[in-house]
């Protein structure tokens, strides 16, 4: 069993200073089969790539920040303390709009990490 604790994630520092950085934090290494996981801080003005998975489907909770969720064309606002799911094949980015790096955890199937990731231009 792992216990995945905010106020671990909240106080790491971004080995990236100035840039988005993502970890993993659940691979075959802690016994997942099923499940990956990742560990998301975005700066200030930062956004993922908006994208899609065939497979995939995706549950992100803001640990930290306030931004939007871009979902096939539309914004939903986010912040700390939310969660989101994304289905399968359901375009989406994550934008950071708040004035701190905005931090998140991400769990999704069908890891690896990049596995069934196609970029939308």
């Amino acid at each position: 069993m792992i216990v995945f604790r905010r106020e671990e994630f909240l106080g790491r520092e971004n080995p990236t200073p100035g840039k988005t950085h993502r970890t993993e934090i659940l691979s075959p290494e802690e016994k997942a089969k099923e499940l990956g996981g990742l560990f998301g801080v975005m700066v200030v003005g930062g956004h993922g790539n908006y994208h899609y998975h065939e497979k995939r489907e995706s549950v992100i909770f803001i640990l930290q920040g306030e931004g939007a969720e871009r979902h096939e064309g539309e914004e939903a606002p986010v912040k700390a303390g939310d969660v989101i799911f994304i289905p399968p094949g359901e375009k989406h980015m994550l934008i950071n709009k708040s004035d701190r790096d905005l931090r998140y955890i991400e769990f999704f199937t069908h890891p690896p990490l990049k596995a069934d990731f196609i970029e939308v231009k």
